[in-house]
């Protein structure tokens, strides 16, 4: 049985300046480099009016991981990562290479107030008997630490942008 993920985070700027930032190709290239990690990178990027498709890899060093994930990944996970955004939301899709580990899920972002609001509603699934639950709740754990970094990174680049 899959883990979910669920996040919510808030922004003080509004949905059009928020969703202008994710068709902004030097916003995903700041965010990469601030909040993706060693070696994290975009591989590919689609911007076509409010159609936007970013592929990006990001990692979580073995460092950062329990010792049931480093048992089986030793030199931490590498994520493949595919955000597909249009209008106000959008898809996001993940796994880990080489183990069988996925994330799927939807992206939201919505008016709140004078701000924003950013949900993802997602499910972490991870095929290792026995060990499948603590991976999950690992890379749950990880990837909302991940998820907040991001957030306040879009917050604070819009206000200096």
């Amino acid at each position: 049985m899959a883990t979910p993920l669920a996040f919510t985070g808030h922004s003080t700027h509004p949905m059009a300046a928020v969703r202008a930032a994710f068709a902004n190709e030097q916003y995903w290239k700041d965010r990469i480099e601030a909040v993706g990690g060693p070696n994290a990178r975009i591989e590919s990027l689609a911007i076509n009016g409010d159609q936007v498709r970013v592929d990006m890899v990001q990692t979580i060093p073995a460092a950062e991981l329990p010792a049931q994930i480093t048992a089986i990944k030793p030199d931490g996970l590498t994520i493949p990562r595919t955000e597909i955004w249009h209008g106000n939301g959008g898809t996001v899709e993940a796994h880990v290479d080489g183990a069988p580990a996925t994330i799927t899920g939807s992206l939201t972002v919505t008016e709140d107030g004078a701000g924003s609001t950013f949900v993802v509603d997602a499910t972490i699934d991870v095929k290792i008997p026995l060990f499948g639950k603590k991976i999950e709740a690992a890379i749950q754990q990880h990837l909302t630490e991940l998820l907040e970094r991001e957030a306040e990174f879009t917050d604070n680049w819009l206000s200096s942008h």
